[in-house]
């Protein structure tokens, strides 16, 4: 009696060690907007000087202490930079790089950063390390939902308790780009993705980051897209005469 006693409480063992497992969601995007320190009048009096081909550096910003499962953010401060790519294919950057103008484009390096992180000239400074024109600042928002109702950021999903319900993920790429030298904006590209599954999918820790790390990199790839947009309106309004000359 003792042997089947045994067995049922392993197999109990194993069922309660699964259903206790987590997965905790990533912290939350940045609002780049409140990065700033300017006022009102000083953000009116700034001007583009931007030469064109620009060399363009890039940085992704999420929140101060960002982790997931596939990356983590560099600093202290009022944000993060992530520095190493999960979710951007390197035929985005190639993308980027090809648009007319472009000299060259180059992601920020931990090595230019600073160690506390605290507005958008922390990143401009390191930007002009790099001699560059323009930074495209840019960061992804990731939210999960269960049947309508949000899990915000670092909520803790407990695995083998959810029902069959509809789940999805969705993801918010939303970017800026800056004058190195003066700080002016000059314009902003945001896109949305969702990835749309049932909970009952939701089985590890490793199916529900799958689904985000796709959302999160349909999300990055839209918002190239829309980035391209916006650079052909910033050629039009800032750099027409160069294009006429070329």
């Amino acid at each position: 009696m003792k042997k089947p006693f045994l067995i049922v409480m392993i197999f109990m063992g194993a069922v309660l060690s699964q259903g206790c497992a987590t997965y905790t969601t990533p912290a939350a995007g940045v609002n780049v907007s409140a990065l700033t320190d300017d006022d009102i009048a000083e953000l009116m009096n700034v001007e583009p000087a931007s030469s064109f081909p620009a060399r363009i550096a890039v940085a992704r910003v999420q929140a101060s202490g960002y982790t997931s499962r596939t990356n983590s953010g560099y600093g202290s401060g009022r944000y993060s930079v992530v520095t190493a790519r999960d979710i951007e294919d390197e035929a985005d950057f190639e993308r980027l790089a090809s648009l007319a103008m472009v000299a060259a484009v180059a992601p920020l390096s931990r090595l230019l950063l600073p160690p506390e992180l605290d507005s958008l000239k922390d990143l401009r400074v390191s930007a002009a390390r790099l001699k560059a024109d323009l930074i495209l600042i840019y960061s992804v928002d990731t939210a999960f939902h269960v049947e309508g109702t949000p899990l915000g950021p670092l909520s803790a999903i407990t695995l083998g308790f959810l029902p069959n319900k509809k789940a999805f993920v969705s993801s918010t790429t939303s970017g800026v780009l800056l004058d190195v030298r003066t700080g002016f904006v000059y314009g902003v590209a945001e896109a949305t993705e969702r990835e749309e599954q049932r909970t009952t999918v939701w089985n590890s820790q490793d199916a529900i980051d799958e689904a985000r790390i796709d959302a999160e990199k349909a999300s990055f790839k839209n918002f190239v897209g829309e980035y391209e947009k916006l650079w052909k309106s910033i050629l039009v309004q800032y750099a027409a005469t160069k294009i006429t000359n070329n």
